[in-house]
């Protein structure tokens, strides 16, 4: 329970070093490590940027057979999304439906930004987000808008339009993201 609570407190202020540590302590000294364990480390890591050691905690804990729930996963895909390891991000949620861990709104809205960090992988977002839609994931600005920037990336500045022509049909509030977006697809054309 304390190293529990000082991993936690490690994941707040981005102490991913101090969390990894923590988490070898426990190893050492033969100490149980759970879901909490590991998320709080994974969180960590992906605050810090360290989307390889988030991923490595993430399969050490596959390893041990540890339960993994939405939190880990969200927290591990958010990791690969910060560093647009887009390919990454979409094996996490390609496994999470098969192991029959629910997604979010947050779980596909980083899988998205994820594309489009990468320099927009436009067919990639769009795809993601009608499988939001077809999994019933409520949409949000982000991953709409994170589509929409992901298609301007490329040129793709009809599929941009008709995305933001869409998100005042699904009543999803637009902003400055998205009109911008939009309006830069247009200018690329």
């Amino acid at each position: 329970l304390t190293f529990n609570a000082a991993i936690s407190a490690c994941e707040k202020c981005g102490e991913w070093r101090r969390a990894l540590e923590l988490v070898g302590q426990m190893m050492q000294r033969k100490v149980d490590r759970n879901t909490i364990t590991y998320s709080a480390a994974i969180s960590a890591c992906e605050k810090g940027d360290e989307w390889e050691h988030a991923l490595r905690l993430f399969a050490e804990m596959l390893q041990t057979k540890l339960q993994v729930d939405n939190t880990t996963s969200n927290a591990a895909i958010s990791a690969c999304q910060k560093a647009a390891e887009w390919e990454k991000a979409l094996q996490l949620l390609t496994w999470m439906a098969i192991s029959q861990v629910r997604s979010s709104t947050v779980t596909f809205s980083a899988a998205i930004s994820a594309c489009e960090k990468a320099g927009g992988k436009w067919d990639a977002a769009l795809h993601l987000l009608t499988l939001m839609l077809r999994c019933k994931v409520e949409s949000n600005i982000v991953a709409i808008s994170a589509t929409i920037s992901a298609c301007e990336k490329c040129s793709q500045w009809e599929k941009a339009l008709q995305l933001f022509s869409d998100m005042a049909r699904c009543c999803v509030q637009s902003n400055a993201l998205a009109f911008n977006a939009a309006i830069s697809s247009c200018e690329k054309a």
